[in-house]
């Protein structure tokens, strides 16, 4: 198989960019997965889920981006059916994982706003184990189901994906057989794995809204408010371009359309969000502050 890939004059200054955002994505996941671990203020629920959405989003990118840069500096835009087949696998897994995990977070925001006094009984870490757990656990069986299936279809001649990654709809396009069972299964659970978390996340946020708002002072209602401003920025960037790349009608978008918003949710997204978690958030400005104060103390000291 192979990629249909953008003109190669403007391949070197994609390349370049695309390599900063990669590595900007990898150390501001990284920094929140060690920052998290490491400094005790930040052990509480809100920051094991943060943790578990940085290594999604690590996972994201490495999925994506790698084949891509190489892809881009080489002008080698051939992949391996089996390395087409993992590619997908795992863009599925972690796009599922995802979904159910941001409402995972949903609800550790409205135990703690709508519960405050339960909060610590409710999420202990047993329970937030069992919640990541829960979250990831339901990208395996879709994964599977999906890629054993479309793959197990005869391909035609050309095999080439229009597109900068191996999803489903592209790839689908390339089958030589009747595929209106795997179309409606791939419909459907489109629609269940993206609006069931979604749901849940549009329930969470009503519940701490009428909670917010019975709070009698503003200065309370904004600090309560500001526990979870980050989350729903997050949530809306990646709901927006996943509704958008999959729901919009086929008249009103254009393979071209699609990768520009594809690459919003598996490129920019990982990109922001742990910008929108340091810069919106006291608690892990104050963490990274702290943590970059003990690294230069100590390499004084070593000094």
């Amino acid at each position: 198989m192979s990629f249909s890939f953008l003109p190669t004059e403007i391949q070197a200054l994609l390349f370049l960019a695309f390599l900063v955002i990669y590595l900007i994505t990898l150390l501001g996941n990284s920094l929140i997965i060690l920052v998290t671990l490491a400094d005790p203020i930040l052990q509480i629920p809100l920051y094991f889920f943060l943790r578990n959405l940085s290594f999604l989003e690590i996972g994201f990118n490495l999925v994506i981006v790698p084949k891509m840069l190489g892809t881009l500096i080489a002008q080698d835009t051939s992949i391996s059916f089996l390395g087409c087949a993992t590619q997908m696998y795992f863009f599925v897994f972690f796009g599922v994982a995802e979904c159910f995990l941001l409402a995972t977070m949903a609800y550790d925001r409205y135990v703690a706003i709508c519960s405050p006094l339960h909060y610590p009984v409710i999420m202990n870490q047993g329970t937030c184990t069992k919640l990541a757990a829960a979250s990831w656990f339901p990208g395996f069986p879709v994964a599977t189901v999906q890629t054993t299936w479309l793959f197990s279809f005869p391909f035609c001649a050309n095999n080439k994906v229009n597109h900068f990654f191996c999803d489903s709809p592209p790839v689908l396009r390339l089958v030589c057989a009747d595929t209106a069972q795997f179309e409606v299964y791939a419909i459907v659970g489109t629609i269940l794995i993206i609006m069931t978390p979604c749901l849940l996340i549009l329930c969470s946020y009503t519940c701490i809204a009428a909670s917010i708002l019975k709070i009698p002072s503003a200065k309370g209602k904004h600090k309560a408010f500001s526990t979870c401003s980050s989350h729903l920025l997050v949530v809306s960037l990646f709901y927006v371009s996943l509704s958008l790349t999959y729901f919009r009608p086929k008249s009103n978008n254009s393979p071209e359309n699609k990768k520009l918003l594809s690459l919003s949710y598996t490129v920019v997204t990982p990109l922001l969000n742990p910008i929108i978690y340091s810069l919106r958030n006291n608690e892990m400005k104050n963490a990274l502050s702290r943590t970059f104060h003990k690294a230069l103390t100590l390499r004084n000291f070593i000094l």
